[in-house]
C-alpha cells in the first residue's frame, strides 16, 4: 500500500508565515502551502493585494501589514501569527527587491534599499521567528538567487545582498540544526515576476525584457513546488539548498 502523503494533506496543522507574499514567488508559495493543508499568514506592505490572494487560498489565513526593513514590524507580524494560530512551523523569507545598474553613477539609496530588504529583512524575520521555530522544530526558507552564487556586471549590490543571505543561512544552519530546525536556501534563476520592474535603470529593464523573451523562464509555481518539497520532508531530512534555473539559462 502506498503511504506517501498527498500534497493536499502534507502540511495539515502546520503554520507558515510568508513575507513578500503580495505577488510573484511569495504569492505562489502561499497558495501552494495553503493547498497542502497549512494555516498561512501572509505579510507584505501592499495589503490590498493580500486580500485578493487569501480569497483563493483554501485554508485558514491571516493578512499582515509587514515591512521587513522595520524590525518592530517584523516582530509584530510574528507575534500576531503565533497569537492567531498558537505556533509557527515554517518561515518563508521571500521579500526582496532588485535595483540593478552599474556601480558608477548609482544612487547609494538604492543600495541601502536592497541591503535593508534582502539581507537585513531576512535577518530580522529569522531573529523574531526563531524562538517559536526552535519550539516546533520548524523550517526556515530563505529566498536567495543564482546571483547569490555568481555575481555579474550591473548586479554587484544585488548579488552582495544575496551572497549575504547565503552566508547568514549557512551560519544559522550550523547553529540550529542540532536543535531540529532546518534551514533551506532556494536559489532561483530567471523567474517571470515583476521583480525586474522595480529597477529604475531603463537599460536594465530592457535587458530583463530581452532575457525574458530569450528563454522559457521559470514560473512562480515552479519555485513554490520546490519549497513544498523541502518543507514537507521527514524531520530527519534537511534539504539545505535548491538551485533552480530555467533549462535555457546559461549562467
Amino acid at each position: 500500500m502506498n503511504t506517501t502523503p498527498t500534497h493536499t494533506s502534507t502540511l495539515t496543522g502546520k503554520v507558515a508565515l510568508i513575507t513578500g507574499a503580495s505577488s510573484g514567488i511569495g504569492e505562489a508559495i502561499a497558495l501552494t502551502l495553503s493547498q497542502a493543508g497549512a494555516l498561512v499568514a501572509v505579510g507584505a506592505r501592499r495589503t490590498e493585494r493580500l486580500a485578493g490572494l487569501t480569497e483563493r487560498m483554501p485554508g485558514e489565513t491571516l493578512v499582515l501589514h509587514l515591512d521587513v526593513t522595520d524590525a518592530e514590524s517584523v516582530r509584530a507580524a510574528v507575534d500576531a501569527t503565533v497569537e492567531r494560530f498558537g505556533r509557527l512551523d515554517v518561515l518563508v523569507n521571500n521579500a526582496g527587491v532588485m535595483l540593478s545598474g552599474p556601480v558608477a553613477g548609482a544612487d547609494p539609496a538604492e543600495w541601502k534599499t536592497m541591503i535593508d530588504t534582502n539581507l537585513l529583512g531576512t535577518m530580522y524575520a529569522t531573529h523574531a521567528a526563531l524562538p517559536h521555530l526552535l519550539q516546533s522544530k520548524g523550517t526556515i526558507v530563505q529566498t536567495s538567487s543564482t546571483s547569490g552564487r555568481v555575481a555579474s556586471a550591473a548586479g554587484a549590490v544585488y548579488s552582495a545582498s544575496k551572497f549575504g543571505v547565503n552566508a547568514f543561512s549557512e551560519g544559522l544552519r550550523q547553529e540550529v540544526t542540532a536543535e531540529g530546525v532546518r534551514v533551506v536556501v532556494i536559489e532561483p534563476g530567471f523567474v517571470a515576476t515583476e521583480l525586474a520592474s522595480h529597477t529604475t535603470n531603463a537599460d536594465m529593464r530592457a535587458l530583463a525584457q530581452q532575457l525574458h523573451e530569450s528563454m522559457r523562464a521559470l514560473q512562480p509555481d515552479d519555485i513554490a513546488r520546490a519549497v513544498l518539497y523541502a518543507v514537507s520532508q521527514p524531520e530527519h531530512v534537511s534539504v539545505n539548498e535548491l538551485l533552480i534555473r530555467p533549462t535555457d539559462q546559461v549562467r
